[in-house]
């Protein structure tokens, strides 16, 4: 049975928290009975911590009775991916050859979201290593889309997608290396921010570090916003973060957006949307120019499809760091993943350069883009909906495990901040927008899609 609390914002659940009206206790002992609750129908936890979060939630009760200062999310729960460290608890990758794998410290976003006063009450399903778009793993088997559990949340952070679209908890941690935030949050009608490049630090190093993200997804853009606002800021530990005060995310989800010059592209000069799906973003275009937005349409942003150029960086780095478990232990990884990784690791040194100065050339087009316009519109996926059981559209036949996704892998190599925000339905499923902005410009990213998703209707899935 549902519960008012199950879709509530993180933002009314905090203030309820600190008036004394709930109790985290209360608010954790839902989402721990709706994280079990759900396991049949969506499986999105690879563990649930119940004693943990609960020990959490009862000193987060103390701390309001007693008057102490609050943070900004106290008391509210919230999940981390299995890609992120959580000392003591189990970090598997969603793979079974580090199914007895525990964390030894916490990375910097867990200590953060603590230091916050959110509550974790588990981890959530990864695609194996991070390294498909879809919601399967050898491991915890396959996550379901609340929307329709015949249908993938997408990947890699498939469980933490799904459960804040099915009202578990309104705040999850994921990642992104290719898109793997903003895929599941489309397919899940949710909102994800892949923040510039270094913008929230990332440790224990991922193995692809040169276009790995950590980041929130949550069920609006204003509880990403504050999520942000918590967990983002220089780390040591992180040689790339970013040193500097942060962009104030809150205050963009305020701010008007008019006069942002707008480049609308369907395809980016490449990709391939569906027809529903593109008609459902030229609405959200037209939408944009009535919130006083200057929106010009512009077919080819990327000379050709620079999808080599993710791979050399992303499947090659993982191939190399896996190259021990792909020799040893070949037969426990999941085949598609196999088989792609070792393919990337055939790449010679002089062809991987090759990427490399590439990988410079797109980043150069992309800051001379941007002088003549503030945010880029496109679709985030090119479908709307796609079957458990399958790594890649039946439409798509011709592409691999990441590469039907298009839209997103192309800001992992410029390192720009992207989000993606729900834009409406295609065949009863949910269609998403990406808004991609100058180099470090979160803040209007944010702005325009936070009046954006004030046009829009809450709804939640069915049955949730």
């Amino acid at each position: 049975m549902s519960s008012e609390l199950d879709f509530m914002s993180a933002r009314e659940l905090a203030r309820r928290i600190a008036r004394r009206e709930i109790s985290s206790v209360e608010v954790t002992q839902r989402a721990l009975a709706k994280a079990e609750a759900t396991q049949a129908s969506i499986n999105a936890f690879s563990v649930i911590m119940g004693d943990a979060a609960l020990d959490a939630a009862r000193a987060a009760d103390a701390a309001t009775m007693r008057g102490d200062r609050l943070g900004p999310l106290h008391g509210v729960p919230y999940t981390a991916k299995d890609l992120i460290a959580v000392k003591g608890a189990p970090m598997t990758f969603g793979s079974r050859t580090m199914a007895k794998n525990v964390a030894a410290a916490d990375a910097p976003t867990v200590e953060r979201m603590r230091a916050a006063g959110a509550v974790l009450i588990g981890k959530t399903t990864t695609s194996e290593y991070g390294c498909k778009a879809v919601g399967d793993n050898p491991l915890n088997g396959i996550t379901r889309n609340p929307w329709n559990t015949g249908k993938t949340p997408g990947g890699s952070s498939a469980g933490a997608a799904a459960s804040v679209a099915a009202g578990v908890t309104p705040l999850a941690l994921g990642t992104d290396g290719g898109g793997s935030i903003r895929i599941p949050c489309c397919l899940t009608g949710i909102a994800g921010i892949k923040a510039q490049f270094g913008r929230i630090p990332l440790w224990p190093h991922s193995a692809a570090p040169s276009v790995a993200h950590v980041g929130p997804m949550t069920r609006d853009i204003a509880d990403a916003a504050l999520m942000f606002m918590s967990i983002a800021g220089y780390d040591e530990r992180d040689p790339a973060t970013v040193a500097g005060p942060l962009p104030d995310l809150v205050a963009a989800c305020e701010a008007e957006p008019r006069g942002l010059r707008i480049a609308y592209s369907r395809t980016l000069g490449y990709a391939r949307p569906d027809a529903d799906v593109a008609a459902v973003i030229d609405a959200a275009a037209k939408t944009f120019e009535s919130l006083g937005c200057i929106v010009e349409p512009v077919e080819s942003v990327f000379e050709s499809d620079p999808v080599d150029v993710w791979s050399a960086e992303f499947y090659a780095s993982i191939g190399t760091r896996l190259a021990p478990l792909l020799a040893s232990q070949r037969d426990l990884l999941d085949p598609a993943v196999v088989a792609i990784l070792e393919q990337a690791v055939k790449l010679d040194l002089r062809t991987y350069y090759t990427k490399v100065f590439e990988r410079y050339a797109l980043r150069e087009r992309m800051r001379a883009f941007f002088q003549r316009y503030d945010l880029l519109l496109s679709p985030t996926l090119a479908v709307a909906s796609l079957d458990v059981g399958k790594n890649v559209p039946d439409s798509r036949p011709d592409r691999d495990l990441v590469s039907w996704v298009y839209y997103t892998y192309p800001f992992n190599l410029t390192g720009q901040p992207a989000v993606t925000v729900r834009a409406g339905f295609a065949d009863a499923m949910p269609v998403g927008l990406q808004l991609v902005g100058r180099s470090h410009d979160e803040y209007n990213v944010v702005r325009a899609a936070a009046a954006f998703e004030k046009t829009q209707p809450v709804r939640q899935p069915a049955g949730f």
